[in-house]
């Protein structure tokens, strides 16, 4: 949403909480139907076999119009589907899969593969990355991610690289591509030992694998479990009052926020721990600003927390176990991922599909639109935990992609939202989206 005046924000703010009111209501009232009014379907395609698909990713440049899905091998699927999906979306509503690659021996591997998808750009090109969890008793048990360069769609892409070793075994289950405000690509990967580790992409794509481990992303000493995955998800970004490249992880004993503004030297901010009903933390993602948080526990019942970190961050308390709100579509379900566009959360919500709500008040948090797009799949072998996995956003216009696990690629418009840039909102234009040309403390005041 591109607003021109001050005048025009604060029009608009005013809708927000309107719509935020109205939304609620309407799904409050009408719970049957299959989406809000004011989420438009754009397109669906159908992917593959219920279980097979799990991650989606959207480049943000208008002039890529591709989107990448992730493949899987879950629940009743026997489809061998393990790899990446390459969308061509320049017609929104007429989606075209384009290229489709799965790992090679499919047959032969053993467990889920692929996992998490990302992208990154370096030296003039495009890339994506996708990780794995494969197991024993197959190939590729220490694979963590196969890197590709897509520069040339829509007519081809090659595979370049692979992060695989001993410091991979099991796999890379979550990852986060940065530009670290070193001018270096980075990727954050969840690894079976109590830290997130952390790889200098140029390096990889160099061949460089002696020097790619960059760093290390502990889980506090006083709550790791030796040989445990110590984070199952993490956000890594700007925050542009300090100056300060921060991590924000999810994982044992609850939630995390360093300075990693120095690689080698993480400094723990601020945690948030003893937290009632939260033993491990799952997604974790701040406000544009950074002093809210939203804090996802992937269990049953489980709702999404929302904290406010300014005690910890001004120095007042070392761990905050107190949220100020709390949200869920649904008591009797969950969600599995979110993006933060400032006020506007976007969720995957498994089996309840697309929702989006406002934290335009973090204390309040109001459901403003939805969608399920998991109706037709039937309950599949997942139970609640099935259906929509992930969400992502292309900020230049708005378009909000979502991949379910049963029932495919989504594409959706939602009425009043045609792009974000965190400077209309008085925020820092810092999201889950990097300037990997600039980097982030110029992306962070930039209209671009």
């Amino acid at each position: 949403m591109i607003l021109k005046s001050a005048v025009a924000l604060a029009t608009t703010l005013a809708s927000v909480t309107l719509l935020s009111t109205a939304s609620t209501l309407t799904a409050q009232e009408n719970a049957e139907e299959r989406g809000s009014d004011n989420i438009k379907v754009v397109s669906h395609l159908p992917l593959g076999g219920p279980g097979s698909v799990s991650d989606v990713e959207i480049e943000q440049d208008l002039s890529r119009p591709y989107v990448y899905v992730g493949h899987e091998v879950l629940g009743r699927s026997n489809a061998l589907e393990r790899g990446m999906d390459i969308i061509d979306i320049s017609d929104p509503a007429n989606p075209n899969v384009i290229h489709r690659w799965r790992i090679e021996d499919n047959e032969l591997h053993v467990g889920a593969g692929g996992k998490d998808i990302k992208i990154f750009k370096h030296d003039g090109r495009d890339y994506v990355i996708l990780s794995f969890q494969f197991q024993q008793g197959g190939p590729d048990f220490d694979l963590g991610a196969i890197i590709f360069d897509v520069t040339d769609l829509p007519d081809s892409f090659r595979e370049v690289a692979r992060i695989q070793g001993p410091g991979e075994l099991a796999g890379f289950h979550n990852i986060f591509t940065y530009k670290h405000t070193n001018g270096r690509p980075l990727l954050f990967a969840t690894v079976a030992g109590p830290y997130a580790s952390v790889y200098d992409l140029g390096y990889v794509l160099e061949g460089r694998s002696d020097d790619a481990l960059v760093a290390r992303v502990p889980v506090p000493t006083s709550q790791a479990i030796p040989g445990s995955r110590g984070y199952h998800d993490f956000y890594t970004g700007y925050h542009a009052d300090s100056e300060q490249d921060r991590f924000y992880g999810g994982g044992t004993g609850g939630y995390y926020v360093y300075n990693i503004t120095d690689l080698e030297n993480p400094e723990l901010l601020v945690s948030l721990t003893g937290i009632r009903g939260v033993e491990r933390g799952h997604t974790f993602t701040p406000s544009a600003d950074g002093r809210y948080v939203i804090a996802e526990t992937e269990y049953q019942y489980a709702p999404l927390r929302m904290f406010d970190l300014k005690p910890g961050l001004d120095g007042e308390v070392a761990n905050i176990n107190q949220p100020i709100s709390a949200w869920t579509a649904n008591w009797e379900h969950l969600v599995h991922n979110h993006e933060v566009r400032w006020p506007f959360v976007f969720v995957s919500g498994y089996v309840d599909g697309l929702q989006v709500f406002s934290m335009q008040d973090p204390k309040k948090p109001r459901t403003i639109a939805h969608y399920y797009t998991y109706l037709e799949g039937g309950d599949g072998d997942g139970g609640v935990m099935n259906g929509a996995w992930g969400v992502d956003v292309r900020n230049a216009d708005g378009l909000i992609v979502i991949s379910d696990m049963v029932t495919g690629f989504w594409a959706f418009r939602m009425e009043g939202f045609s792009g974000w840039n965190g400077l209309d909102w008085g925020y820092p234009n810092i999201s889950s989206v990097q300037d990997w040309e600039n980097g982030p403390a110029y992306q962070a005041r930039s209209r671009n």
